[in-house]
């Protein structure tokens, strides 16, 4: 296998442009922490070219990394794999997710109402009972 082909083009293509992009940003996530890091350098003359250096070489480091994982069979099998099996799963249409959200939002609010009474009442019996003081206001 040539160096720079892609390994079953065509195939599996939003799970590889995706799982790029995930990579992609994890990695600039590292060069904004690295850049920071180096910072404090106090040479100012050579502080940029340092960042940088070490910013594109971490760039060029990881994203021949992830041309090498993403282009490795089993991995790519993978990734086909997972876009077919994503193209099979039926999605729900916008207005059963809204009723859907509508559902757990009510039955939150009731429970946590349920939940608030249920410890008005304790915190009576514990009041009536002594174990609490009560008053306030």
């Amino acid at each position: 296998m040539a160096l720079l082909t892609v390994y079953k083009p065509g195939q599996g293509y939003w799970t590889r442009v995706l799982s790029a992009v995930g990579a992609g940003t994890l990695v600039l996530c590292g060069v904004g922490w690295l850049w920071n890091e180096l910072s404090v350098i106090r040479d100012e003359r050579y502080r940029l070219y340092i960042q940088a250096g070490s910013a594109a070489g971490l760039i060029l480091v990881w994203g021949g990394l992830m041309w090498w994982c993403f282009n490795r069979p089993r991995i790519v099998d993978f990734m086909v794999a997972t876009d077919s099996e994503m193209r099979k799963v039926n999605w729900p249409t916008k207005r059963e997710i809204t009723g859907s959200t509508w559902v757990v939002i009510a039955g939150t609010v009731l429970l946590s109402l349920l939940l608030f009474v249920v410890d008005l009442a304790f915190a009576k019996l514990f009041i009536s009972i002594g174990v609490l003081e009560g008053g306030g206001g």
